[in-house]
């Protein structure tokens, strides 16, 4: 059988929300995915979300 890699990039409000996304337009499962954070969420003045939104990386292996 032969590895199949797939990645994407994903931008979400957190880390968390991000590998969600992710999960979902891969189709895939957490267990199924390697997750590379590129950058974490950076809250706005006074803790308010949306300064800067998380950045990660997954990469879906299956074998196929």
């Amino acid at each position: 059988m032969k590895e199949i890699r797939t990645s994407i990039e994903v931008e979400g409000a957190t880390v968390e929300d991000a590998i969600k996304k992710a999960l979902n337009i891969l189709g895939a499962k957490r267990d199924e995915v390697k997750v590379k954070v590129v950058s974490e969420e950076q809250k706005g003045l006074f803790g308010m979300e949306g300064a800067k939104l998380a950045k990660i990386k997954v990469i879906l292996n299956r074998k196929g």
